[in-house]
């Protein structure tokens, strides 16, 4: 044995950093065919002219680099994940149980629905479930997320006021609203119109009335809203839609605060789409898959996209593609099923009483966490709220400190970012929902580390504004990350198709603690 000290790679290592020349991960078996030349089967300008470059690990080296990556991401199997308008709640492993069922895994998209009644029962199921949560008539599992689901009633609505012969133009929505809202209404072809909110952080009857008119096709309208403030006005604001000929959409991003307790159909809203990836426990996922189912009322019934669910004489549910009047299609094949097989897990195992008990718990948590910071915190729009709560902090920026810096800092005590700087209305925002599924001792925590960071801020406030401290990557050049986002990382001295070099103020590999493999943003997040 060599005198030379050994010494484990460090912990931040990319797995090019790990490889060493002629280590062999995995041993394939010989051939049971001929070998073929690829330049004999394959057209040439899809030839590589050089083998890519892989690393030469060993499978225990692959395991382990990965198991780091993943501690490496805040999620919500570790911690409190506050991310306010976002419902990230705890997904049971149950759900997953379910999902990987081979009657549900194993389904071809293309699959002949006749093959499996079983998976069509269970999507009926839930189709019905909804209706009853929501109040509404009928129901499309189509989109594959709240946007979608935004577009998919929208066009809905365009396409029942224009079989009416009635062209609107014109979308209302409230200064609070998300940002898919103005996105999602000019996506369908109609100009955007903001309301003022008033000064509790709600619609005012009388600012919507100065707006409504002939050319107004719908109010979106959230309820609760994104401050987590319920529409007081509700009634009003749904009569006076309906006098003027106008429909009234809800988005449905914050119905974890509603299950049990109130149903958008009963506030007389037309059309209400569901997030199953927030309400019902269903992963987010990287930004997929998700899911939006969208409820309407009967009026709209016609205009679903096709195809629809739907049961034949002797209640078997079947796809009906012969639907005139559709919009079509807004999804391939039926929407993403998995989602819907664990949201049917989720809804039944907690059943009606433990619904309503998952909106009294959010909403039970939300405010233990407002009480608990009220008094560092400001809080612009009054002190009740439902299932979120949207604190300010611009008491901390007098002292140099932002809400961003709040953010950043508190990735340093553990927890991931709530969403920052939204709503618009609320300056220097701080928007946390902690959901029903988090326990005393972590909303304390949670609680105290907001507060340790108020009291960093009045007394070593550069602390706060270069947080995080602790983090693989510190504190990046925000702004041209989101310019010049790369999260490929190139070996030393460059390799063929690899990317370039890390970007946007990373630290680089093996420094400070770890090893950066991209630039984007390690904490505020978005609704």
């Amino acid at each position: 044995m060599s005198g030379r000290a050994l010494r484990t790679p460090p912990a931040g290592r990319t797995i090019f950093e790990v490889s060493r020349p002629g280590v062999v991960g995995v041993t394939f078996p010989a051939l049971e065919v001929d070998e073929v030349d690829p330049a004999s089967v394959v057209e040439e300008r899809l030839l590589r002219r050089e083998e890519p470059a892989l690393p030469e690990v060993a499978e225990g080296e692959v395991v382990r680099h990965y198991v780091r990556l993943s501690s490496l991401n805040h999620h919500v199997d570790r911690r409190l994940y506050p991310l306010g308008s976002c419902t990230m709640k705890y997904n049971p492993k149950v759900n997953e149980d379910a999902a990987r069922l081979p009657g549900f895994a194993a389904l071809h998209p293309a699959q002949d629905p006749s093959t499996f009644p079983g998976a069509l029962e269970l999507l009926a199921e839930l189709a019905d479930m909804l209706r009853e949560i929501t109040g509404m008539d009928a129901i499309t599992l189509q989109p594959a997320a709240g946007s979608q689901g935004e577009l998919t009633g929208l066009l809905m609505i365009r396409a029942w006021h224009e079989s009416r012969g009635d062209a609107r133009r014109r979308v209302l929505i409230p200064d609070s609203a998300h940002g898919t809202n103005p996105a999602t209404v000019a996506t369908a072809g109609y100009e955007v119109v903001t309301l003022r909110s008033n000064a509790r952080g709600q619609v005012d009857p009388e600012e919507l009335a100065r707006h409504l008119g002939p050319d107004v096709a719908a109010l979106m309208l959230t309820n609760p809203n994104t401050l987590g403030k319920f529409e007081r006005e509700i009634l009003r604001i749904t009569a006076m839609c309906h006098e003027a000929g106008a429909q009234v959409y809800m988005d449905g991003a914050n119905m974890n605060a509603l299950l049990g307790i109130a149903r958008p159909a009963d506030m007389g809203y037309d059309v209400c789409h569901l997030n199953l990836h927030k309400t019902f426990s269903t992963p987010h996922g990287g930004g997929g898959p998700g899911s939006g189912p969208v409820a309407v009322r009967r009026h709209l019934e016609p205009f679903l996209p096709r195809p629809v669910l739907a049961r034949d004489g002797e209640g078997r549910p079947f796809l009906d593609g012969d639907r005139p009047r559709s919009i079509g299609r807004v999804h391939g094949f039926f929407g993403n099923v998995g989602m819907h097989v664990r949201a049917w897990t989720y809804i039944r195992m907690h059943g009606a009483e433990g619904l309503r008990n998952v909106s009294e718990t959010a909403i039970l948590n939300a405010n233990y966490v407002r009480h608990g910071l009220q008094d560092v915190y400001d809080l612009p729009y009054g002190p009740a709220c439902l299932h979120e709560v949207v604190f300010s902090a611009d008491r901390q920026k007098a002292r140099g400190v932002k809400a961003l810096d709040v953010a950043k800092r508190l990735l340093d005590h553990g927890f991931h970012a709530p969403t920052t700087y939204f709503p618009l209305i609320v300056s220097e925002a701080l928007m946390i929902e902690p959901t029903e599924t988090e326990s005393l001792p972590e909303l304390d925590a949670f609680v105290a580390a907001l507060r340790d960071i108020d009291r960093e801020a009045a007394e070593d406030p550069e602390r706060v504004r270069t947080a995080p401290h602790t983090t693989p990557v510190r504190r990046i050049d925000e702004g041209r990350a989101g310019r010049e986002l790369d999260v490929r990382w190139t070996p030393p001295g460059g390799a063929p198709g690899a990317g370039p070099r890390a970007r946007g103020g990373a630290s680089p590999p093996g420094a400070d603690g770890g090893g950066a493999t991209g630039s984007g943003t390690a904490a505020a997040g978005s609704p």
